[in-house]
């Protein structure tokens, strides 16, 4: 019992001090955005709905499967996330959400929204940890490290009469 419980501390720990980076303040994204998302690492492959919304002062991420199950949702206020739902915590999730929003603020805010990122042609990079690389304004290539590669499109959105 003891031990489990060490163990457990330091997982606790481990996770608050990788917690993703976010800017002091959200970028200017258009919303609603619905991205398909594929996942890539070790030779498998996933595939994800991921709709970002803004709603009263919150910006609400949820990741679904192509059967329009959720896998993660959360809640961000600025600088923290917080759970929207019964889903359990989420932390690879979370840090897919904000590799998101650090690839969809437009170039001219990265620079006071992210002053520790470099920009260079189509391509962008916050130290390690992550690297996007641009194939389209909107269609992007995030890599996060440890051979995990998302693949991030977005879907036509609906025309309303």
């Amino acid at each position: 019992m003891k031990h489990w419980l060490a163990m457990t501390l330091c997982l606790l720990l481990g996770a608050c001090a990788a917690r993703p980076p976010l800017p002091a303040q959200w970028p200017v994204l258009q919303l609603p955005q619905q991205l398909h998302v594929e996942r890539e690492q070790a030779g498998q492959r996933q595939d994800w709905l991921l709709v970002i919304q803004g709603e009263h002062g919150y910006l609400r991420w949820s990741l679904l499967d192509l059967l329009g199950i959720p896998q993660a949702r959360q809640l961000l206020d600025g600088q923290q996330w917080h759970a929207d739902g019964l889903l359990p915590p989420n932390p690879a999730a979370r840090e897919l959400f904000a590799a998101v929003l650090f690839a969809l603020t437009p170039p001219e805010q990265l620079p006071q929204l992210y002053p520790q990122a470099r920009q260079q042609n189509e391509r962008r990079w916050l130290g390690d940890r992550w690297q996007v690389t641009y194939r389209a304004a909107d269609a992007f290539d995030l890599n996060l490290g440890e051979g995990l590669r998302y693949v991030v499109d977005p879907l036509p959105r609906e025309e309303t009469p």
